[in-house]
């Protein structure tokens, strides 16, 4: 096993030292192409001058607290979300009746992109958080609901139909058959409503005005803080790829019994 785990490390390191060398070649085209003229630096300022702005932002207490109003929209939203989606996903799931019965209207509402909510959730709350947690709700709720609902309809019917006959009853079905199922169907649509959410959080405090980092890079742009501008939206691509990470590292510790995470591990 140490020998397997050692001979996956180089192909990781591999990667890992791949994925760092294409950020620093970014970065050096992006710091190049103002410099040399190849853009102007009134609407793409030099990568160093970005990022030393990014640094002054890290010490600034005003920084932090749109970081938290953002990821309070984020966290609230992908939570309301994700249990709504379960509860209905489980009923929805659980009757064939109710599938076909939700089919249509699941895949007329899906595809309404959430920012055509936007004059609905000004109109309705105005500019507090709820309105940017409309936007969130919505977007991320269908992809976890879709995910479940595949996962449920991936379950071996033999396997269920050897739990009725062995007298389980439908909760015990739900725990012990269609919830082991379902589970890793589960963890991809919330590590897609996570990006998502964040995406829609953003959005609405740009257009909305709603408190968060996505109302500053508004102001900043508005103002003609170009640096600033681009320094913030680097810190919230920086969010986004931590969330990833996170519900990624989740995604494993919670499937730690499936045999793909198991495969990995080994690997």
């Amino acid at each position: 096993m140490r020998k397997q785990r050692s001979a996956a490390a180089g192909p990781k390191a591999k990667a890992l030292g791949l994925g760092i060398g294409g950020i620093i070649l970014f970065f050096l085209i992006w710091e190049a192409a103002p410099r040399l003229g190849l853009v102007s630096d009134r609407y793409l300022p030099p990568a160093s001058e970005v990022l030393a702005r990014l640094g002054q932002y890290l010490t600034e207490a005003a920084f932090w607290k749109d970081v938290a109003d953002t990821m309070t929209s984020w966290a609230l939203g992908l939570f309301i979300a994700t249990v709504a989606a379960i509860v209905v996903g489980l009923i929805i799931g659980s009757s064939r009746f109710l599938r076909r019965a939700t089919h249509t209207t699941i895949e007329f509402l899906r595809p309404i992109p959430s920012v055509a909510l936007i004059p609905l959730a000004v109109l309705i709350f105005g500019t507090s958080i709820e309105s940017t947690l409309l936007l969130v709700v919505y977007a991320s709720f269908w992809q976890v609901l879709l995910q479940l609902l595949y996962g449920i309809a991936d379950v071996d019917a033999v396997a269920n139909d050897t739990a009725k006959s062995y007298g389980l009853g439908r909760l015990a079905r739900v725990r012990y058959v269609i919830w082991p199922t379902a589970l890793p169907y589960l963890m991809t649509g919330l590590r897609l409503a996570a990006a998502v959410a964040l995406i829609l959080a953003i959005t609405a405090e740009l257009i909305i005005g709603t408190p968060g980092l996505g109302k500053q890079i508004a102001l900043t742009q508005s103002g003609g803080a170009i640096s600033s501008m681009y320094a913030l939206v680097l810190a919230t691509g920086m969010i986004g790829v931590l969330i990833n990470l996170g519900a990624r590292i989740i995604e494993k510790r919670v499937l730690s019994w499936h045999p793909s995470v198991r495969g990995e591990v080994v690997l």
